[in-house]
Formats: structure tokens, sequence, C-alpha cells
């Protein structure tokens, strides 16, 4: 069995973001960047199925993105994952997600052999979209169960049952591999790589992929730009009202229909 993961390197959730003076995108200068925390849940439950089983040969990270996504990789590999593909290339990267996937599924393709399971992050935090793995599953003509919160892959290796939350229920699905899997967080948690695994990282094999190694794919429909980024608007000064219980909710209920005018 060969698993693939599918990683993207995005800024901290904990960093204080700061929008450019000239409204072109997030300050990146000195911003903190991470490999994507629902990513690195799919990293650790391909870690895990190779512990639980000795059938799987590879674990293998891909990433689209430029030079600084190399850290991602580089933790992923730390995590326990045998080696990395790295397309990067600017004429490939985009806020498109679909296009991003179109991008990954070609890279796949071109692999000597196929993956038996691929796993992705439910959505990126960076974006808030969940729509690469989906979109993924499309393009490489998978089937695909989204938002994962269990996994069970049989004993001879050919198919798995995975359980996923819906509205008031939880769904079981049982399908044949291979197929593509996009992890729900509390499935699993990840691994906090070691200093020696970071060190030893450095020398497993990543493979890099530029525009020229994927003639199929047509850069000019990336079809996504970013016209201009703002921060949220300041909060208005709190009120408060003063009085007995009365005349405070007399007081608001005016403020509310004449200035708010919510009523």
């Amino acid at each position: 069995m060969k698993i693939l993961t599918v990683i993207k390197q995005v800024p901290d959730s904990n960093a204080a973001l700061r929008v450019k003076g000239d409204g072109s995108g997030i300050e990146t200068a000195g911003l903190k960047m991470v490999c994507d925390p629902f990513d690195e849940f799919g990293v650790e439950l391909a870690l895990r199925v190779r512990e639980a089983r000795s059938d799987v040969q590879e674990i293998v990270v891909i990433c689209l993105g430029g030079d600084k996504s190399a850290e991602a990789i580089r933790t992923a590999l730390a995590m326990g994952a045998d080696r990395a593909i790295h397309i990067n290339d600017l004429k490939l990267e985009s806020m498109n997600e679909l296009f991003a996937a179109h991008v990954l599924a070609e890279a796949i393709k071109k692999q000597d052999q196929p993956y038996d399971l691929i796993l992705c992050g439910k959505y990126n935090i960076d974006l808030d979209s969940g729509a690469v793995g989906p979109a993924l599953a499309e393009f490489l003509d998978l089937p695909h169960v989204g938002a994962t919160t269990a996994l069970e892959v049989a004993q001879d290796g050919k198919s798995f049952t995975a359980r996923r939350r819906i509205e008031g229920a939880e769904e079981v699905i049982s399908c044949d591999l291979p197929a593509l899997l996009t992890i729900e967080k509390g499935l699993v948690d990840a691994r906090y790589p070691s200093l020696p695994n970071l060190m030893k990282a450095k020398k497993k094999p990543v493979l890099v992929i530029t525009a020229a190694d994927l003639p199929e794919v047509d850069a000019s429909l990336a079809g996504t730009e970013l016209v201009s980024m703002s921060p949220p608007p300041s909060r208005p000064d709190c009120r408060l009202v003063k009085g007995e219980p009365h005349e405070m909710a007399r007081e608001l209920v005016r403020l509310l229909r004449e200035e708010a005018k919510v009523v």
C-alpha cells in the first residue's frame, strides 16, 4: 500500500496578521508560516495506518507552493513521511483551489505507481476553504469521503470503512481502495517532530516539479486574482445604558429603533 498526503504551508493561526499598506495582501515579513494543521492530521493518520499494518510501502507528501513551502515539507518528513514532491513554480500558484487541485492531479499522474490512499485536510485555514480535496478526487476519478472522523482499513488492504458526522447523525461508509479522504479535526492529534527527526528530514528525497514538467496544465486558467485586501472595520465604542431595569429596557428599545434601526 502506498499513501499520499497533500499538505500546504499557511500562516500560523496564532500569529498577528497585518494587511499591507497598499492592500495587496498579508504582510509576510517576519510572519511565521506552518504546515496547515488539518493537513498535519492527514500526515499523522498515514503514519498511524503504517504503524498498524505491515503492508504500507511508502508515505509520500505533496505540496504546491513557493520556496518557503520547503519548511512545511520538512515538518511532514520529520513527522515520518518517506519522501516529498514539491510543485514549486510561480506560474502554478493561485488562490483558485480548483486550479490547485488540477495541478496536484497532473503531478500525481506523473508518478510511476498509483497511490492506494490519498489524504487531505478537510480544509485549509488560510483561505478557509475546502475545495482541494473533493476537486482532486474528481480530477483523479477517485471515490471521496469528506470530513472523515474515523477510519478502519480492511485486513486485505483493498477496502476501508470510514465514519463522518452529518447533521444529527453519524454516517458509516464502506468503500474500495484506491480512494481519497479529507480528514476532520479530532480523528488524530499530530505528533510533534523531534529535533533529531528534523535533522534527518534534511536528507530525505524531495522531487521538485515545475510548470515545464506539467505541460498538460495551462497556467493561464488559474483564473483567480486578489484585487485588494483590507482589515475589518473597527468596532464602535460600547454604550452603557444606566438606570432602573425598566428604564434601561425602554432606553435600549429606543436606541435599537431610532439609532441602530434594527427593530
